[in-house]
């Protein structure tokens, strides 16, 4: 559970899940003071490591090593449909064979399994 509290600043905003806690905000441009993450790169943020920590998770699982993975998330959104464009780079000596099924892997991390079924609200 996450639970979001506004501050003093104009759009500023904590959150937490009661152990950790992050900032949110607009930018100066949008009415905010830029002191947080905006709200759309806190979904691209969860999305981008959750990807690159599965990676991580099943390459120590199964033994294989790997360097650095870097996940890149950015969102382009339309009048019918929000696109969600990811990209995870994996540094280290592998196979193709390895390399396309740590992908796949990344393909399947919990925040992207979430997003892909429908999604309703309740207030």
């Amino acid at each position: 559970m996450i639970r979001a509290e506004s501050k003093a600043s104009r759009y500023t905003t904590e959150f937490s899940n009661g152990t950790a806690h992050g900032i949110s905000d607009l930018g100066r441009e949008r009415g905010g003071q830029g002191e947080g993450f905006p709200p759309h790169d806190l979904l691209e943020a969860a999305l981008a490591a959750c990807m690159n920590m599965t990676v991580r998770m099943y390459a120590e699982h199964h033994g294989i090593p790997i360097g650095t993975v870097s996940t890149t998330v950015t969102t382009e959104g339309g009048a019918e449909e929000t696109v969600l464009r990811c990209q995870v780079e994996i540094e280290g000596d592998l196979d193709e064979a390895t390399r396309t099924k740590l992908q796949q892997v990344a393909r399947r991390c919990p925040v992207r399994m979430a997003l892909s079924k429908p999604i309703r609200f309740i207030d």
